[in-house]
């Protein structure tokens, strides 16, 4: 199944995974996954985790010290050499561009897109001029188109970490993913925000298992617990992403849905000051990439420089 062989004869599958306590549990639901589909016993799929680059540097925005990249590189360099088979992925947190060896085999069931506010009631309700914690350009964006009096500081780290900030007062509030909070059994923890009133990010809520493209037998095991829909919302998401030219710097939202059998992309982009915003949709079927990238095409036209900076799609 690998380019090399396994220590334990046993173990049929191996997933790599950083070591943070979501990352092992979006793990965890992977293996769970492949056992109930495949009859495998849990040893039968080995865990194997990393401490990824971005893990290890929480003081500066992830744009600032080499960006998305610092979550896969590790995983990257793994699969490579075939210490493992598969790498599971947050899928928000994967570059747009991949090499060419490696290739999503599967997409789990996308959970919850939503962001979750913590330490508020709502985006109307956070205090006169409060302190928001965030490393997102989403959204800081988002939050100071909607609310200019807030000002925003850099938060990184796990769940954990960031709701110890919080606690701390380093910050009056900031956000979560609400997948990430259920995941990690904390689905009571803050308030989830209505994607009409506040876009998630591309991707968002969604696992992502990326193995060797020429490895045939680690695909053919990742096919079976492949969830079509979320795998099309995914690839429309990224489409958009690539033909924006978005990096780690780039304010952008953007969710896919299934509405009557046909797909719905919403985005949106912003300056980073939360001055302006740009808002668009595309209608498609899965597969038909013409509108995607239509959508971005449009976007970008009707964005002023304060935008297109951001975006080497422009």
């Amino acid at each position: 199944m690998s380019m090399t062989k396994h220590t334990n004869p046993a173990v049929r599958i191996r997933l790599g995974t950083r070591n943070s306590p979501l990352a092992m549990a979006q793990a965890y639901e992977t293996r769970d996954r492949l056992c109930a589909a495949h009859g495998w016993a849990e040893d039968e799929v080995e865990l194997v985790p990393v401490m990824a680059s971005g893990d290890k540097v929480l003081d500066r925005p992830l744009a600032e010290i080499g960006g998305k990249a610092l979550w896969t590189k590790e995983l990257d360099v793994w699969l490579v050499e075939g210490r493992i088979d598969v790498a599971v992925h947050s899928a928000k947190d994967v570059e747009t561009i991949r090499p060419d060896a490696f290739v999503f085999g599967a997409v789990l069931p996308r959970a919850d897109r939503r962001d979750c506010l913590i330490g508020a009631a709502g985006i109307a309700e956070i205090p006169e001029g409060a302190v928001v914690g965030t490393s997102a350009p989403r959204r800081a964006a988002q939050l100071l188109w909607q609310r200019p009096d807030c000002k925003v500081v850099t938060f990184r780290g796990n769940v954990a970490t960031r709701l110890a900030k919080l606690e701390a007062g380093e910050a009056d509030v900031t956000f979560l993913a609400a997948a990430g909070l259920e995941r990690l059994g904390q689905a009571h923890v803050g308030v989830p925000i209505d994607e009409t009133m506040w876009r998630p990010a591309a991707a968002q809520g969604v696992i992502a298992l990326e193995c060797r493209a020429g490895d045939s037998a680690t695909r053919d095991a990742l096919a079976a617990i492949d969830h079509s829909e979320t795998h099309a919302e995914l690839r429309a998401e990224r489409l958009l992403l690539e033909a924006l030219g978005g990096t780690c710097h780039s304010p952008v939202a953007a969710t896919c849905h299934y509405v009557d059998g046909t797909m719905v992309l919403d985005a949106s982009l912003f300056s980073p000051d939360g001055q302006e915003r740009v808002d668009g949709e595309a209608h498609f079927k899965p597969g038909e990439n013409d509108e995607v990238l239509a959508l971005a095409r449009d976007l970008l036209s009707r964005s002023s420089p304060a935008i297109t900076e951001h975006f080497r799609g422009a």
